[in-house]
């Protein structure tokens, strides 16, 4: 599973950032207003994400529909272009868009603001076809690195328990096992979490 925050008017400003990938290093451009050229970054998001819903055995799919037993409908609505808009607008989540000659895109991560000083790290998706790229890692360190800016003091992040892949990537790259939890889904199904904290450091 997965993976914001400032002051409220300061956040409400910025909404979604884009992450130019380059083979040695990546290029974070911030906007400030949700312009239409980022709308249609979101639209374009909404539509990619969507399209890998289709494919029923797609990483994807398996991940948020079959292994959580969520509604397919509710994950769609979730990454439907109106509810991505909305959350970007309303300062409610920041986005990173992981893209290749400023539009290819290839993954994204989401963080939420739980406090003035802690965030969650929502998710972190990869697109399939450009997996094992170190891509993930990138975003991670972008994102990580965006939200020290903001002054954001500690990253959460929630990986299911038996998600040996996820845990390792994350315990790969500083976050700390702070305790465990369940997750108990409006539709009868439990998942048992691991929460990790990555504690930012100021010098």
């Amino acid at each position: 599973m997965s993976a914001k925050t400032q002051s409220t008017a300061s956040r409400k400003t910025q909404g979604i950032k884009a992450l130019q990938m380059r083979v040695t290093r990546a290029f974070l451009w911030k906007q400030l207003l949700l312009t239409e050229p980022l709308r249609r970054g979101i639209k374009a998001l909404s539509k990619k994400l969507n399209q890998l819903l289709e494919d029923k055995n797609g990483k994807l799919y398996q991940d948020n529909v079959v292994k959580f037993s969520i509604p397919e409908e509710y994950v769609r609505k979730a990454f439907s272009e109106e509810a991505l808009v909305e959350a970007a607008r309303s300062g409610k989540a920041t986005f990173y868009l992981a893209l290749k000659n400023k539009c290819k895109m290839l993954g994204f991560a989401q963080v939420v603001g739980l406090d003035p000083t802690t965030a969650e790290l929502d998710r972190i998706v990869v697109f399939p076809e450009y997996e094992r790229m170190g891509i993930g890692t990138k975003l991670l360190k972008r994102t990580i690195a965006d939200q020290k800016k903001e002054k954001v003091k500690t990253i959460v992040v929630k990986a299911e328990r038996d998600e040996a892949h996820a845990r390792a990537f994350y315990e790969k790259n500083g976050f700390e096992q702070a305790k465990e939890e369940i997750l108990k889904f409006p539709w009868g199904k439990s998942i048992p979490l691991v929460v990790y904290r990555f504690q930012v450091t100021f010098r």
